[in-house]
């Protein structure tokens, strides 16, 4: 039997909803080499493979650890591109620590920490609350205690203040630097990245 084909032929016969043509669409698609066996493929290949036997039962939830390690950007894209077509009929989990990739076309974040779900919301949202914030004052000061608790790794270096705001809000936060920080100017607010906001959890639990 060539081993190419177990997966797909085993596949069948648990899944009612086995659309044979999807399947030779994905085999179209990914470039699957049917005249080889599983073991002779590389990674990239294996997990397309993988995923086309997945997809071709509609599945309404996929779930994928770490999925893109080790594989060329292009892979990547195919499956990814290839997720995102099939978004509206399923959920689709990922478990990984490719921030860059992720942040790339995820809708929802969540943030486990020793097992424990900190936080689950919309991209936009988590992407929307977090900021850089940097400012001058007249004279190099000590930062005062307490500061508020969204204020994250709050450092001064001369008369520069920098830290990240978990909590930024657009009228709230500028408030709080100038009942703060009265001589505060230059004031500027910048975004961060899905691996920025990952590391500044992760400094706060170390310094916890």
């Amino acid at each position: 039997m060539d081993e190419s084909r177990i997966a797909p032929r085993i596949s069948t016969r648990f899944y009612p909803t086995w659309d044979s043509a999807l399947e030779q669409s994905l085999v179209k698609q990914f470039d699957l080499q049917l005249d080889r066996k599983i073991k002779a493929l590389s990674r990239g290949m294996k997990m397309k493979l993988a995923l086309a036997s997945a997809l071709a039962f509609h599945p309404r939830l996929i779930v994928l650890d770490e999925p893109f390690g080790g594989l060329d950007p292009l892979v990547r894209d195919q499956l990814i591109e290839s997720l995102l077509e099939r978004a509206a009929e399923s959920t689709v989990f990922i478990s990984s620590h490719d921030l860059a990739e992720i942040e790339s076309f995820s809708s929802h974040i969540g943030y486990l920490e020793s097992g424990k779900l900190l936080f689950s919301e919309e991209m936009s949202s988590l992407a929307t609350r977090f900021r850089e914030v940097e400012f001058v004052t007249d004279t190099a000061l000590p930062l005062l205690s307490p500061l508020p608790a969204s204020w994250l790794h709050p450092k001064s270096s001369g008369a520069i203040v920098r830290f990240i705001d978990a909590r930024f809000d657009e009228r709230n936060t500028p408030a709080d630097i100038q009942r703060i920080f009265p001589n505060a100017k230059d004031v500027q607010f910048r975004p961060l990245s899905l691996r920025s906001i990952f590391l500044a959890m992760a400094r706060k639990s170390e310094e916890a």
